[in-house]
């Protein structure tokens, strides 16, 4: 395949295009130099005084040169050019014999639409402009390398990415991250080549590892040569339970893990060797049914997914947990399980759609019902609890006691909040500039007029209470 035009990987010593040079003595206009058009770059302006132009920019035989820079060490002129994101980075390049120099060795390349600063019209403009940068560039230096491909998988595609990778995996580099996601080869992912990582251990300087859209097939080799993996992202990745396993054998530096819609995944076992484990998230993964945990020092876990076996074991660290699931059980295990599993638990968030009361019982506890006799629950302390939202309020009588018992038993509270919209839009947020309509819209009214009857004469002058109400223009009664 032929390459585009040297100016998406700056090769040339002279710009694309520049106007002429200001008369003498005066400051004059800014120079325009048009940089790297099909690398999709924008023009760039320099305004540079008329001597300095002159001295600079134009050679006795009236030939354009670029602007040398100062004097500095060639080490410092690469460390300055690799602080730059990657158009920034092009743009220097094209304007400064040092900036070309060091961009054969650019540490960080970064492979998408925004990046490239244009938008391709097929998938030869995209392949023609990122194969013409990695063929130029030294493969010397390498930190971060990251691709987003969403052109579908083909033999030719197969070809590139592979060879890319090839160029990107040197010694030394510690970020990457593919993402081949497409909604033209679903059925046909690219199978990421483990063999880059685990020969001759090139993997071993990787710290940031991110696939998503492709087939992961780790091995035991690939999880030891991972050695300095600290994060692991994995999103609509093709990966078992076992291939996961072997892979986190031996990954003993981890402390992040996010598992997003990998759908071949029945089971998770953290081994306990993931001491730095600190960062747990599993999202979506549909055939999950067990989740499984020996690390010791997790602080932060999330799930959201269908009904799932948690055997987490001892989480003595465990600050913030989130669970979204199916499950008609989560609720009565966060009751009973977690004062034991996680007594250091500061943030708690459930969402349990299955547990929620159906409209009929809601109803029937309604405190509008006759005789209303509010009771009392037993007096247990929640001495650390500072913020406490509780979204869809209704006007049920148990919901209103809970709230009270809470206003009477935690004296650290510092705010609370009483969400009766259902989380609809707002006609402030909305492009339609209206509220979404509400199911049942005299609901949320009669909720605050439950609120100001029962709660708010309980609420303590030291707490911020907050009660959210539909709003007055679109859901007046």
């Amino acid at each position: 395949m032929s390459s585009p035009p040297s100016a998406a990987a700056p090769a040339s010593p002279s710009p694309a295009t520049s106007s002429h040079p200001p008369p003498s003595g005066s400051d004059g206009p800014p120079v325009h130099s048009k940089i790297a058009p099909d690398y999709g770059l924008i023009s760039v302006p320099t305004r540079m005084r008329s001597h300095h132009h002159r001295q600079e920019n134009s050679s006795p035989g009236g030939k354009r040169t670029r602007f040398p820079g100062p004097e500095l060490p060639e080490d410092i002129w690469c460390h300055i050019h690799s602080l730059m994101p990657m158009r920034d980075a092009a743009h220097a390049a094209c304007v400064s014999r040092a900036f070309l120099r060091s961009w054969r060795c650019h540490p960080n390349l970064v492979f998408d639409r925004k990046t490239l600063g244009c938008r391709f019209r097929t998938v030869w403009d995209f392949e023609s402009k990122v194969d013409d940068i990695v063929k130029k560039h030294s493969g010397i230096g390498v930190k971060t390398f990251s691709l987003e491909w969403h052109y579908g998988i083909n033999a030719k595609a197969c070809s590139y990415l592979d060879s890319w990778l090839q160029m990107a995996n040197a010694p030394g580099i510690e970020e990457l991250t593919l993402n081949t996601y497409s909604i033209y080869s679903r059925g046909t992912e690219y199978n990421f080549p483990c063999s880059l990582l685990s020969d001759d251990g090139r993997g071993s300087s990787i710290r940031y590892l991110r696939l998503a859209g492709c087939s992961f097939r780790p091995t035991v080799e690939l999880g030891c040569s991972l050695r300095s993996l600290t994060t692991l992202n994995l999103c609509d990745v093709r990966i078992t339970r076992d291939q996961l396993g072997c892979l986190l054998s031996g990954c003993a530096a981890l402390e992040r893990l996010e598992l997003r819609r990998c759908s071949e995944i029945t089971s998770l076992k953290i081994p306990s060797l993931l001491k730095h484990l600190s960062h747990l998230q599993v999202f979506g993964c549909r055939r999950l049914r067990m989740i499984e945990n020996e690390a010791p020092n997790i602080c932060s876990f999330l799930f959201w997914g269908l009904q799932v076996q948690l055997c987490l074991g001892q989480l003595l660290q465990l600050k913030d947990l989130e669970l979204c699931c199916t499950s008609t059980t989560t609720v009565c295990y966060a009751r009973q399980e977690l004062p034991s599993v996680a007594p250091n638990l500061e943030t708690l968030t459930i969402r349990s759609y299955h547990q929620v009361p159906s409209w009929e019982d809601l109803a029937e506890d309604s405190v509008y019902r006759e005789p209303l006799h509010l009771r009392r629950m037993p007096a247990y302390h929640h001495d650390k609890l500072r913020t406490v939202k509780i979204s869809r309020f209704f006007h049920a009588k148990s919901l209103v006691e809970l709230t009270r018992h809470i206003l009477e038993n935690a004296p650290s509270l510092e705010s609370l909040t009483l969400d009766t919209t259902h989380g609809v839009l707002w006609c402030s947020t909305s492009k339609f500039g209206a509220c979404y309509p509400l199911r049942t819209p005299l609901e949320p009214h009669k909720a605050a007029l439950a609120i100001r009857t029962y709660i708010e004469e309980k609420v303590p002058s030291t707490v911020v209470f907050n009660v959210v109400e539909p709003c007055s223009r679109c859901h007046a009664i």
